[in-house]
């Protein structure tokens, strides 16, 4: 058994599934730049792009909350050297992922209209979120697959097969957005906000197909039904459930910041539309290290190596916060810039940097509240993390966002729940997990 876990250990899996996690952000990146700079209604087609993409991150969030099940069940029965035990187990967890987004898709495809009116949405921008909504959807199973493929990936302590998976998919959305969007002239017509939606789908598609390659060529899973249910499937649903429930409670916070925002005005939607997105970068990026905590607190607590585990959950924090300090000090330089790149109205970029500042000053904090996160899931204590959320949802995030409101912040009440939001979430992970492990 290895006493400690080293930097190389930590960045080995670390950095892969930060660029993987860029690379998936990239992909939503990409269509807000992309049709926040088309001529035409480019306002009301940021707005639009925006509300889905955060819809479908909310959903996607909630049901593939059996990809960290799944991580953690691997990574524990790697570390007890029991991997035999879950053999079964892989195929039935993905059938049940699939069967859930099938069920979700048709859905929310028969019900878009409502969801997005739910939202604030009205006039063009709900015509166009509908639009785009329609062809993205098609991506939703694709995807809730593919990440219960990384799950087993990031289980069996390997980041990079996910990683060139993503930043395939990434490269290749880039790409297709562009000439869907803005057409190639004689070879591929104009399609505008669908052209971004086509793009993703493929990428999608794509990732997907080199996932299932590396999943029957580098792992000792199948996708072979057996008729009898493994043993541990119960408790993987069990675990799940809880995920989802705490997923859909972080959810409700999102909802409710791009509602208020929404019901602001288009200019206020298309600013948290930007903002939003940024955040969700910031988090992908730094979640390369929860997700290297994740893989690992699994494993370590199924050596049962409780020293180990407490040093890699200090270490890791310290390359998290550092991380979110790199990225404050580049935003800072390009403050006003990077607003720009993704629309040009001055009304956009005007609320887009008058609270861009509270975003970046949010980062370190947001980094600790990820790293215990990953920890964690890690170990499989979903109901602390479905507490947790519910804690700093209800008794934080909405709390505030409705002082706030009252008082007419705007997008600063939405972006000062957040704050608060996130310091509900860090501090009580970090306290509850050194009053288990430090001295055990």
């Amino acid at each position: 058994m290895k006493s400690t876990i080293t930097f190389k250990d930590i960045n080995k899996l670390a950095i892969p599934a930060i660029f993987s996690g860029i690379s998936e952000s990239i992909i939503s990146l990409s269509d807000i730049a992309i049709v926040g700079n088309i001529k035409e209604n480019s306002v009301e087609a940021l707005a639009a792009v925006g509300l889905v993409g955060s819809f479908l991150s909310a959903l996607i969030w909630v049901v593939a909350q059996t990809k960290t099940s799944i991580s953690a069940t691997v990574s524990q029965h790697l570390g007890a050297k029991r991997l035999h035990a879950i053999k079964t187990l892989i195929p039935q967890a993905i059938v049940f992922n699939l069967s859930l987004s099938i069920l979700l898709f048709l859905t929310t495809t028969i019900f878009v209209r409502e969801i997005f009116q739910a939202y604030n949405a009205e006039g063009l921008i709900l015509q166009y979120a509908k639009d785009y909504y329609l062809i993205r959807a098609w991506g939703f199973p694709l995807t809730l697959i593919t990440f219960a493929l990384y799950g087993v990936f990031r289980g069996m302590q390997n980041t990079v097969w996910a990683m060139k998976c993503s930043l395939t998919g990434a490269i290749l959305n880039v790409g297709l957005n562009y000439a869907f969007v803005y057409g190639i002239e004689g070879v591929i017509p104009a399609m505008h906000i669908q052209g971004a939606a086509y793009a993703s789908v493929i990428a999608q598609s794509i990732m997907l197909i080199m996932a299932f390659y590396y999943f029957f060529t580098k792992t000792p899973f199948n996708l072979k039904l057996r008729k009898k249910i493994n043993p541990s499937l119960k408790p993987l649903i069990i675990m799940s459930f809880n995920f989802i429930i705490r997923t859909a409670t972080l959810n409700i916070a999102l909802y409710l910041a791009n509602a208020y925002a929404t019901g602001y005005g288009k200019n206020f939607i298309a600013a948290q539309s930007i903002l939003m997105n940024i955040w969700l970068f910031f988090s992908f990026f730094i979640d390369g290290y929860a997700s290297a905590g994740n893989a690992l607190s699994g494993k370590l607590l199924g050596e049962k190596n409780y020293t180990a585990l407490w040093k890699m959950s200090k270490d890791i924090s310290k390359y998290a916060v550092a991380i979110a300090v790199l990225l404050i000090g580049i935003c800072l330089l390009f403050y006003t810039q990077i607003g720009q790149l993704f629309n040009q109205d001055t009304k956009v970029i005007a609320v887009f940097t008058s609270v861009f500042w509270i975003v970046l000053i949010m980062q370190p904090i947001n980094a600790l509240a990820y790293i215990y996160d990953g920890i964690f899931k890690g170990m499989g204590d979903a109901k602390f993390l479905r507490n947790n959320l519910l804690f700093a949802t209800f008794c934080g995030f909405i709390p505030t966002l409705l002082i706030f409101d009252y008082f007419d912040f705007k997008l600063y009440a939405v972006w000062l729940a957040f704050a608060v939001w996130m310091c509900c979430r860090s501090f009580p992970l970090m306290y509850i997990f050194k009053r288990n492990y430090v001295d055990k």
